[in-house]
């Protein structure tokens, strides 16, 4: 499969690329060049600390990301919920 270089530098990941190795948007790849070949590989980030809590006021189960956390979609939420679907 081949990819462009643009003028600065930028590659872009086909789709099946990025869906085959979970690849998100703003997540890093570590970039080393070995033997004159390039290799990209994801950096994984520490798991987040997602717990299911019980909301003391509705009483309803609720998810906290902890402090600091990032926004999460939806998606990201049925993820640490279901698992992968």
């Amino acid at each position: 499969m081949r990819v462009n270089v643009s003028p600065r530098g930028h590659i872009s990941l086909p789709a099946s690329i990025r869906r085959k190795l979970g690849l998100r948007p703003g997540q890093f790849l570590e970039v080393r060049v070995e033997g004159g070949r390039i290799t990209l590989t994801p950096r994984r980030t520490p798991s987040r600390k997602a717990r299911i809590l019980i909301d003391p006021i509705t009483g309803l189960p609720v998810l906290s990301a902890g402090p600091g956390a990032p926004v999460l979609t939806s998606e990201e939420v049925n993820e640490i919920l279901f698992g992968e679907l």
